[in-house]
């Protein structure tokens, strides 16, 4: 019979969410779902939607402050000038700027909150996504005036939204990316030439003659400056490049290589061959209780999920690794389960292992298939890590997770 086993679920920042108890019997065994006494109260949980994954061991509320105090003091300096012509009220341009504000700044905090922890690893694609929000902002400009009043109001609203989605995402990834697109210096004539088009456009057909003229170069040279950058670390999309060409011709490729067959746009989290083909999906730092609803059915009434011996062998095969997989084959989907102490190097393996899986044959025994996977790739993993750093990878940098992830301590 399998012994007892007790795992601790942490969030990022070290709190204790979830204690999992595994009593195996004779007539089956089980999993007891244990949450604290003190959960986590309604308030806390909403204060986190304006927190970064991790807080407070991650950052501090000063730059969220000094954004709310900027729109603050704006509203403030409106009141006091006025807003509008002769013809409009200022009351209603001071409502129309506020509401254009506060959409901007709600739209802000949720895109941050939802996808925060995917614009470094994914930055050359929000880079672009970026371009596009912003453009798409600009035309709503140009189109507003064609509207009535009323509906003029919903399309000014939702190009501040767009631009407040523009900002997160360039803002974040330019910080990664650090692009320099302006040339030799010129920036100071790129403006007055930019000038003296604008002086000279005057006409609703030229103003959209040039702007779809300009928004048509804006995307397609900025798409090709993202895809001239060369990151050098192992983002998922990257990590399938570069592990499917050393697993399958023995190749290591650098990241100037690697540039060359990104794609900007990848689907979130698929397993992809060297050839295109897309083999299935990748989840990593996933909840507990989510691998246990794919090893067995849970209590409808208790909660406990009802389970035969694969959590404990499970666990009995990871012991000595930083992480646990299991891939369901059903679903063509790998989930990944972080312990406490993985790092970056860490996070790749289970990665690499999870692409192994996927591109081999379904077994219907999973965990023979997982116990020959784990041994070939950690028989080779240290050569196939210092392969990777000579080839130019910082690997020391984790860019596999692109939401705030689960770990685990098992006891």
């Amino acid at each position: 019979m399998s012994p007892a086993l007790s795992i601790t679920e942490h969030d990022d920042a070290g709190a204790l969410l979830t204690t999992y108890i595994y009593s195996p019997s004779s007539r089956g065994s089980r999993i007891d779902i244990i949450h604290p006494p003190h959960p986590k109260a309604s308030w806390k949980a909403a204060l986190d939607v304006f927190l970064p994954a991790g807080y407070p061991g991650s950052d501090s509320l000063q730059a969220f402050a000094s954004s709310i105090a900027g729109m603050l003091s704006s509203r403030a300096v409106l009141e006091g000038v006025g807003v509008g012509d002769s013809t409009a009220s200022p009351t209603a341009a001071l409502l129309l700027n506020v509401l254009q504000e506060s959409m901007g700044r709600i739209a802000t905090i949720l895109f941050a909150h939802r996808l925060g922890t995917a614009l470094e690893p994914e930055c050359k694609m929000y880079r672009l996504a970026a371009d596009i929000f912003n453009d798409a902002a600009m035309v709503l400009d140009c189109l507003s005036p064609a509207f009535p009043k009323p509906v003029r109001v919903l399309v000014l609203a939702g190009s501040s939204v767009l631009r407040s989605l523009c900002g997160v995402a360039a803002g974040s990834a330019k910080a990664s990316l650090s692009a320099h697109f302006a040339q030799r210096g010129n920036l100071g004539e790129l403006n007055a030439a930019g000038s003296v088009v604008v002086s000279w456009v005057r006409s609703a057909a030229a103003t959209w003659s040039v702007l779809v003229l300009l928004l048509a170069v804006h995307l397609g040279m900025n798409h090709q400056a993202v895809r001239a950058v060369s990151m050098r670390t192992l983002n998922r999309q990257r990590a399938n490049i570069v592990l499917g060409e050393f697993m399958s011709r023995g190749r290591v490729l650098k990241p100037k290589e690697v540039s060359g067959k990104e794609r900007v746009f990848e689907r979130d989290g698929v397993l992809r061959w060297v050839d295109g083909r897309v083999l299935g999906y990748g989840r990593i730092g996933v909840d507990l209780q989510t691998l246990l609803q794919r090893l067995g059915p849970r209590h409808a009434t208790t909660g406990a999920v009802q389970l035969d011996s694969k959590l404990s062998a499970l666990a009995e095969l990871y012991r000595d690794e930083a992480y646990m997989l299991w891939f369901d084959v059903a679903r063509s989907e790998a989930l990944i389960v972080l312990k406490q102490d993985s790092t970056p190097v860490d996070q790749l393996k289970a990665w690499t292992q999870a692409l192994m899986v996927a591109s081999r044959p379904k077994e219907a025994d999973s965990l023979s298939e997982l116990r020959m996977t784990l041994q070939e790739a950690s028989k080779t993993w240290k050569e196939t890590t210092e392969k990777l750093a000579a080839a130019g990878w910082d690997l020391e940098v984790a860019a596999l997770e692109t939401r705030p992830g689960r770990r685990v301590r098992m006891a």
